[in-house]
Formats: structure tokens, sequence, C-alpha cells
């Protein structure tokens, strides 16, 4: 189970980004119907990826960095901006959602594009912790999520 749940949540979230920008392509063609589309399966797949991640979490626990001291603090720091950005890109998303289903397309437009670009580094940087944490360095141990952000 160690690498199965973050392998899946990490390419959900990797999907999702490259579903974004694909959307993004499709509204800049005009292609309305197309972008709609892309988008719903693109917060379908940001949606996986957070019960996957949420349910790591709580039922198993967050792995600490396992490279070498000298870098853990800017792993930290890595991991913090990551998680801002994702909590900050997921409620725009919510937003962002809600103005395209309440056909607000005047606020929807303004937001989107920023939307796009938080996702975009959210999804990168999302797939940098992960290299980080299972490929490059060995994992450490497992606990919960603020002993892993705040180096217990």
């Amino acid at each position: 189970m160690g690498l199965i749940l973050p392998t899946v949540s990490t390419a959900f979230i990797v999907i999702s980004g490259i579903l974004v920008a694909i959307g993004w392509y499709a509204i800049a063609k005009k292609q309305v119907e197309k972008h709609m589309k892309i988008m719903k399966w693109a917060a379908i797949c940001a949606t996986i990826f957070f019960i996957t991640y949420v349910s790591r979490t709580a039922f198993v626990g967050n792995t600490h960095f396992g490279g070498p001291d000298s870098i853990k603090p800017i792993y930290q720091t890595f991991l913090f901006f990551h998680i801002i950005l994702a909590t900050v890109g997921g409620v725009m998303g919510l937003i962002t959602l809600r103005y395209a289903y309440t056909k607000n397309y005047a606020s929807h437009r303004k937001i989107g594009p920023w939307t796009s670009i938080v996702w975009f580094v959210t999804s990168i940087t999302g797939a940098a912790v992960y290299l980080l944490l299972y490929w490059i360095y060995p994992g450490g141990e497992t606990s919960g999520v603020l002993d892993v952000i705040f180096g217990k």
C-alpha cells in the first residue's frame, strides 16, 4: 500500500492539470462544448485526487522527507508553498466552476485564467513533491500531516 495511494493521487492531480491546459486551449479556439466537457473531467480528476489524498492522510498519515537534513528546510518550504497553492487553487476552482454552472460567464472569464495558472503550478509542484518523497530520496516514516510539514 506504501506507494500505491501516493502514485494514484499524484497521477490524478497531473491528469487534472493536463486537462485544464487542454480545456484552456479549447476555449481559446471557441470550442465551448469541448471546453465544458474537458473542464468537467479536470474537476472530477481533481476531486479524485483530493479524496485519495485526504483518505491517505486520515488513515495512513503522510510521509516525512527522507533526503539529507541539509536540504530538508528547502523541501519543507517547497511543500508549504505547494499546500498553500493547492488550497487556494481548490477554492478558486470551486468558485470558477460555480460561475460556470450559474452561467455567470463574465466572472468565470475573469477568474478562470488565474485559476488555471494556479492549478498548473499546483500540479507541477505536486508531482515534484511526489518525486522527491518516493523516487529521488527514500521516503521517511509516516506520521500526521502537521508533523510532516513542520518537521517534528
